[in-house]
């Protein structure tokens, strides 16, 4: 069967328990992961006309399925109780990016459970081999033919997409891809939307 999603080296992190990247897909290789999305974009086909749902630009997509790995869920509410506990730093999430301000808690003081959905995030190999020619380029030549990569797991409890963070939108805002940019023009109620969501919510690292 001819592969229709792969798996970009920028996710490749997600699989590395040593990783900084914040979010470690637990219980499954990268080659299984693969595979089982494959199998169930095709499942999900033959039952609804709708599989791949439209992302922040037309070259992004996600893909929403439960969770079959034992991957813990990756956000948790900010409470009067946690807050205490957040940390702050600026990081890029990889070399030649700019770095921006990020906050998270921090995983080994966290009670966690199992995420009920996986958000899998796909760009199209158009925007990849765009992207890919970028000096510092983040995401690296494949030889892969696949129209949908994989640049993005989120392990979450709802089977729709939480809104990305502030900072995130505004580095995708950028019209250097070198420095981590799409070229996609700040949404401003979508940016709203985003503060109202992370103002109560952290990431988990």
């Amino acid at each position: 069967m001819e592969t229709f999603i792969s798996l970009e080296p920028f996710a490749y992190r997600q699989f590395d328990s040593k990783s900084s990247s914040g979010i470690f897909i637990e219980g499954c290789s990268k080659e299984n992961f693969v595979k089982k999305i494959n199998s169930l974009y095709e499942e999900l086909k033959k039952e609804k006309n709708v599989v791949l749902v439209d992302g922040y630009a037309d070259f992004c997509k996600h893909l929403f399925i439960p969770n079959f790995t034992e991957t813990k869920t990756s956000i948790l509410e900010i409470t009067p109780g946690n807050q205490s506990l957040l940390c702050t730093d600026y990081k890029a999430r990889c070399p030649g990016e700019l770095p921006v301000l990020t906050r998270w808690f921090p995983r080994d003081k966290m009670k966690l459970g199992k995420a009920k959905y996986l958000d899998v995030i796909l760009y199209s190999r158009k925007q990849l081999n765009k992207e890919d020619s970028a000096e510092n380029a983040m995401f690296v030549p494949q030889q892969d033919a696949s129209p949908w990569g994989i640049v993005s797991i989120k392990p979450q409890n709802v089977d729709y997409e939480l809104p990305m963070t502030p900072i995130t939108m505004m580095r995708n805002a950028l019209p250097s891809l070198k420095e981590g940019g799409s070229g996609v023009q700040l949404n401003k109620k979508k940016y709203e939307e985003s503060i109202e969501f992370w103002n109560i919510h952290a990431y988990v690292q």
